[in-house]
């Protein structure tokens, strides 16, 4: 059911060509891969020699992990996961190619110079936008009353978390709903937030996009459940446990970018040369299993526009 397991097609569509060639030669390049999430989050079976980093959501942890990838002096450092995977990567290194995901701006973060001439030996896949998040806050908006109020959880911790904030914050004053922000950077914090937001009588949640909130999704679409709150969250994974609704990028795409651009790289060409792509493709997942036990009725055309309702 990940989608993300897509990781392969990477490096079927774009490291896996030469290998007949690399088997002939003294040695076959080895792909440094760093990632903010787990590893059962993306497949161990690659066509080419990987080296793995995984940070399990600690972020604290990811500039050893790059310098650990930099002293192994791979051929490519694909940086995912988002942030601070590409920062930690360009910090450890100016010379290896690096090839990110990124959930925030680029250029913005000092990442590149430019989306179109990278510049340096960075590019990469940008999938954040203020759009996806306005249109998230938009369909929480048409599950609950006028005039309710919504929560939106946050954790302090992630680098792009004030950038998300205030695209988020933007698009619930031109809805005229009132916010509140919750913070949680721990599994014990989600207990006193969800807690907290029915004291303060929430009617709704939006989740931000993080990767220590997508790898504790079971726990936060359970916290949901059980104090009634319709929550929305930024990757189909939380719809899969039992959320109610997600709308966001299709990160296999995303990945296999990833894969299409290490390609590329292996082959000659130069990162500051690849333009940093921006995912285009979305998708909205409706749980209508989840909307019943909570009592909410989804629109009939939300459901339409949907790409997949599970039942």
């Amino acid at each position: 059911m990940i989608r993300r397991r897509k990781f392969i097609t990477m490096l079927g569509a774009g490291a896996a060509w030469p290998l007949a060639a690399w088997a002939q030669q003294s040695a076959m390049p080895v792909i440094g891969f760093l990632n903010t999430q787990s590893p059962e989050s993306i497949p161990q079976w690659m066509a080419v020699a990987v080296e793995y980093r995984w940070a399990h959501g600690q972020y604290d942890r990811m500039p050893e992990l790059a310098a650990d990838l930099v002293r192994r002096q791979v051929a490519v450092l694909a940086a995912t996961g988002g942030e601070p995977s590409p920062q930690a990567a360009k910090t450890a290194t100016q010379t290896i190619p690096i090839v990110f995901t990124a959930n925030g701006d680029p250029v913005r973060e000092g990442l590149v110079a430019s989306l179109n001439r990278p510049g340096g030996n960075v590019t990469g896949i940008t999938i954040f936008g203020a759009a996806t998040v306005t249109k998230r806050v938009q369909l929480l908006h048409e599950l609950v009353p006028q005039g309710a109020a919504i929560a939106y959880l946050m954790n302090p911790n992630n680098p792009n978390a004030d950038a998300e904030m205030s695209a988020v914050e933007t698009a619930a004053l031109s809805l005229g709903k009132e916010m509140r922000i919750f913070r949680a950077s721990s599994e014990g914090e989600f207990e006193v937030a969800f807690t907290t937001m029915v004291q303060q009588r929430r009617a709704a949640l939006l989740v931000a996009s993080d990767v220590f909130f997508l790898s504790h999704r079971d726990q936060l679409a359970s916290l949901a459940a059980l104090h009634r709150i319709p929550a929305i969250y930024y990757l189909r994974e939380f719809v899969e446990v039992g959320g109610l609704m997600a709308y966001g990028n299709r990160l296999p795409d995303a990945y296999r970018q990833v894969g299409i651009y290490v390609g590329r790289i292996l082959k000659g060409e130069k990162p500051g040369d690849l333009p940093v792509q921006q995912s285009t493709k979305f998708e909205l997942v409706i749980n209508l299993k989840t909307a019943k036990a909570l009592g909410i009725e989804i629109p009939i055309l939300m459901q339409l526009l949907a790409d997949e309702v599970i039942e």
